[in-house]
């Protein structure tokens, strides 16, 4: 039976859920989340309720101080008409480190007021020095939009604001770059647009006051890493024309957040936590859908999926009124989610409000994406699926509940998802649907991993050779790199790198520095793996529908694979690997595709190692070796497998970074196993810790790679090992390796949890899995990681964790 834990909780140290705005009465609407969330369940048997555990997170009273003193009287008066009477102590803090000329972070919760924080000092030295200027980055154009639109608002004429994107038509170029004091762009287009053309931007690079770097957290793995050095790219390029900018980070509340923002900037960066803004109570639903009498590999349950739940629940929060955004992993799910709400809405006999639920996903068109931005604050929308693209920031108010159809990957994440309901003085619902996936099913069951627990950190490697390279070729090619310039690119990582590029003919050594000596500027994608994209054609019309990175063509854009290009379905009839194009053609099948793929790895060099026992923990670089050789089609909703069929595509090589476990003859006999379950057992060891990892490591299950064997050549042992899926590595096997016992224990408690009796997708068995999920041996995997465990704990005590 699965029973209802109502508890008083607050959120991990530092999370939130939004402030309240002003103090005035809720306006009167939807029922408070605890009532909704009764309501929801009303008629459902206590037995067969999906909800696991339910948290009531309190409200929290706001904190203020006076405007600081150099505020001027002109923008106090405009902020205080907006409704900002008087600015929460954090905003103030923050706002008086940026003045005195100290890099800052600010690491609050949603809706806590950040932008505050840097308006400030910014709008305040705008005023004080009319030919000083500031550069906002933004992750998403959502975000951009709204924070231009705030500026706007607040700032002096002469300010001028405007955005410089991909959306930013060629004649306003120009003019952006001539006349805008704060210009609103992005990390790509300042490492493909701005710093490439500095000399263009030389009179605006020279005058740059303060750089503003929003939602600082979403910058991570590979990419995350891209970025630090573009920004080391602008500080270096600034200092070339005599400017030196203080930069100002909004984060949400991760783990170590100036720690995070000085790997991010490549110079220190004071953090400030301490969140006085409001906060309205709200209800915290756990959910998990039920297994139904659908069976998938092997005859494996499946459960009901979440995305059916998630459409469900935003019917029915439609229809008692609420303000409903529902979360979802693609663009594709935003608008079936959507299409699903819509159908039962018409069929309950509310057509009324079947055309106040739409979906909301990137790649719209701006004016498309503008005018459903619109639609929901003004309330014309009462319900939107929606992919992360509106859980950053942007400012929409008065919603009253969230649903997320699965782990959004970071508790990051799942808190700023969660913050955008409640923005009204009313108690908020938020109901977190878990996934046929171990992460989610650990999370469905384990409350304190979600309301207990600190944020991540955030994983970022500037040192990745595979990273720093490139970026030392782009900044060589912007201004010639001197031995001076090395320190802030990796010191000797990147004098090692440099050396490299000199003997590659990419550098050229000179007695000034080193030169960019190739053709044209470096081509270098900061969100890919490096690999050349691939084009992806419609038949018949030869149109371009769009690329995708060459490291995940043969799993995505396969012969057979079924490709979503902005809500629209396409079927690939041909891959060409070595013009790296692929042609498709339009179809809507009731099937999707899930590529299978067969690994080899060796061991390149060792680099930590700790000795547990019969059981030796170790990280390192590793050389895997990766071939697509069949892919599956999948029944829509309910992850049915219909079909497998072969493909026939060459093998890609990966030098990256791994963790790895070797367990030796006395570690096996003790988990009691015998020869023939021994792959079985490591094997469904690595899906399910391959699975739970994201929940310590900023990344998704499927930035990880994995082999198990009972013998590996390189160990002589019987061996597990997790890799990144990043040439050079991420950061996130490191970090397995940082948490080890940690990331086992949650591992270990998910196989063992699982309600069913073999294995499935919900602890054991991948969804990419090259050998079809066979072997798997779930009660010899619980064995294996008690041994484990057992091994860590004598190793480092009853006291420690990972």
């Amino acid at each position: 039976m699965t029973t209802l834990h109502p508890v008083r909780s607050t959120p991990p140290p530092g999370t939130d859920l939004p402030p309240g705005g002003d103090a005035s009465p809720a306006p009167a609407g939807p029922p408070p989340g605890a009532e909704l969330l009764a309501a929801l369940l009303s008629g459902t048997p206590e037995e067969e309720r999906p909800v696991t555990h339910v948290h009531e997170v309190p409200v929290r009273e706001r904190s203020t101080t006076p405007w600081p003193e150099w505020v001027s009287t002109p923008l106090r008066e405009r902020l205080e008409e907006r409704g900002v009477v008087a600015p929460y102590g954090h905003q103030v803090e923050a706002a008086q480190l940026a003045r005195d000329g100290r890099h800052v972070v600010v690491a609050t919760g949603t809706a806590s007021g950040k932008s505050l924080a840097y308006q400030l000092p910014a709008l305040t030295r705008l005023a004080e020095d009319p030919r000083a200027c500031v550069l906002y980055l933004a992750p998403t154009k959502a975000l951009a939009r709204d924070q231009l639109a705030s500026v706007a608002a607040l700032a002096d004429p002469s300010v001028r604001p405007a955005a410089y994107d991909g959306d930013t038509a060629g004649e306003e170029r120009d003019w952006v770059r001539r006349h805008s004091r704060w210009i609103v762009t992005n990390p790509d287009m300042l490492h493909r647009g701005i710093l490439p053309a500095h000399q263009r931007w030389s009179s605006t690079l020279r005058r740059v006051a303060y750089v503003v770097i929003d939602e600082c957290h979403a910058y991570r793995g590979v990419f995350g890493s891209h970025v630090g050095h573009v920004l080391r790219r602008l500080r270096r390029i600034c200092r070339r024309y005599g400017a030196d900018p203080v930069f100002v980070l909004a984060s949400a509340t991760v783990a170590d957040p100036a720690g995070a923002a000085t790997r991010l900037v490549g110079e220190p960066v004071a953090a400030v936590t301490e969140d006085g803004s409001p906060r309205p109570g709200a209800t915290f639903a756990l959910w998990e859908p039920p297994l139904t009498e659908h069976t998938g590999e092997h005859g494996a349950p499946l459960r009901r999926s979440a995305a059916a739940d998630a459409a469900g629940l935003l019917a029915d929060l439609v229809e008692r009124g609420a303000r409903t955004l529902a979360f979802v992993r693609s663009r594709r799910s935003a608008e079936s989610v959507a299409e699903q709400a819509r159908r039962l809405l018409h069929d309950r006999g509310r057509s009324d409000l079947v055309r106040r639920v739409d979906s909301y996903r990137g790649g719209y068109l701006p004016e498309e994406r503008r005018e459903l931005e619109r639609a929901l604050s003004a309330g014309d929308l009462l319900g939107v699926a929606t992919t992360n693209a509106l859980e950053l920031g942007i400012d929409i108010a008065g919603l009253d509940a969230v649903v997320l159809a699965g782990y959004p990957g970071t508790l990051a994440s799942l808190w700023q998802q969660a913050g955008r309901a409640g923005r009204a003085q009313r108690e908020s619902l938020v109901v977190f649907v878990a996934r046929d996936d171990p992460l989610d099913h650990y999370l469905a069951h384990h409350p304190a991993a979600v309301f207990g627990r600190p944020i991540e950190a955030t994983v970022t490697d500037p040192t990745n050779p595979y990273v720093l390279g490139p970026q030392l070729c782009c900044a060589a090619a912007e201004l010639p790199l001197r031995p001076d310039d090395l320190a802030d690119f990796g010191g000797p990582a990147a004098e090692v790198a440099i050396e490299q590029l000199v003997t590659d003919g990419q550098l050229r050594r000179r007695p000034t520095g080193w030169y960019w000596a190739g053709r044209g500027r470096p081509d270098v994608d900061i969100r890919g793996s490096g690999d050349e994209p691939v084009a992806i054609i419609e038949a018949g019309t030869g149109r371009l529908l769009g690329t995708v990175d060459g490291g995940a063509a043969h799993s995505t854009v396969h012969e057979g694979a079924l490709y979503v290009h902005r809500g629209d379905t396409f079927v690939v009839d041909e891959f060409d690997v070595d013009d790296a194009c692929a042609v498709v053609h339009a179809e809507s099948p009731e099937w999707t595709t899930v590529a299978r793929d067969v690994t080899d790895l060796s061991i390149v060099s060792v680099e930590q190692t700790r000795a547990l026992g019969a059981v030796t923990a170790h990280t390192g670089v590793v050389d895997v070796t990766n071939q697509v050789v069949a892919y599956q089609r999948r029944r829509l909703g309910t992850g049915e497998v219909l079909a497998e069929f072969p493909l026939d595509l060459p093998p890609r090589q990966l030098r990256t970074r791994a963790v790895w476990l070797t367990l030796s003859d006395r570690a096996v006999e003790r988990a009691e196993l015998d020869d023939t379950e021994v792959p079985g057992s490591l094997h469904a060891a690595e899906h399910a810790g391959i699975g739970i990892l994201p929940l310590l490591a900023t990344c998704d299950r499927w930035d990880l790679g994995g082999l198990s064997t009972a013998l590996h050549p390189d160990t002589g042992t019987a061996a597990i090992f997790v890799y990144d899926g990043h040439p050079g590595g991420a950061g996130f096997a490191e970090r397995g390796y940082a948490v080890l016992r940690e990331w086992l224990q949650a591992t270990r408690a998910t196989v063992a949890s699982c309600e069913c009796e073999s294995g499935c997708p919900s602890c054991v068995q991948s969804p990419k899995c090259g050998n079809g999920n066979d072997p798997l041996d779930k009660a010899g995997a619980v064995r294996v990681l008690d041994v484990v465990l057992d091994e860590l704990a004598a190793a480092e005590g009853p006291g420690t964790t990972g």
